[in-house]
């Protein structure tokens, strides 16, 4: 499989007896970060949940996010990171997500190891302000993302 290319979602129990339901979600990494297991996982996680779930895999170029979120018109972007580099690679792919009138509205989450710097970095500060709606960092658990799942409403964006 070539770096970028999209990957064809697991279809697990929960997806195939509910195809309609849920949110339509795009899971990605950044552009640097090629590790995969986080994004399988977030995938399975997301289906389990009911959700119906895109997976771009992992070296995604900000282009090919676009492309594909105005293809999939999904109601929200999970990109998720372990490299270090989640928070310099999410500045640009966020600005780039806001700057096209097709993508500019769906809502686009971050989450992982963002920087080297530790927990509790300026970064977070800056990635909200560059647009995400919401900064996952690592090691803060599964319960706020799934809040934030469950305040997102379906099909918002199509």
């Amino acid at each position: 499989m070539e770096v970028g290319t999209p990957v064809t979602p697991v279809q697990t129990p929960s997806t195939k007896k509910r195809p309609d339901s849920g949110l339509k979600v795009v899971v990605s990494s950044v552009a640097s970060d090629a590790h995969t297991w986080n994004l399988v996982f977030l995938q399975l996680l997301l289906e389990e949940l009911g959700h119906r779930v895109a997976n771009l895999g992992a070296c995604v170029p900000d282009e090919l996010l676009v492309q594909q979120c105005r293809r999939h018109r999904p109601d929200l972007v999970v990109i998720s990171s372990v490299n270090g580099h989640g928070a310099n690679d999410g500045l640009r792919v966020v600005r780039e997500l806001r700057g096209h009138p097709e993508t500019a509205a769906i809502p686009v989450v971050i989450g992982g190891k963002l920087g080297i710097g530790g927990a509790g970095s300026t970064e977070l500060a800056d990635l909200l302000e560059a647009g995400f709606d919401a900064v996952f960092e690592d090691g803060t658990g599964l319960a706020s993302f799934g809040s934030f799942l469950r305040s997102i409403p379906a099909g918002v964006t199509t």
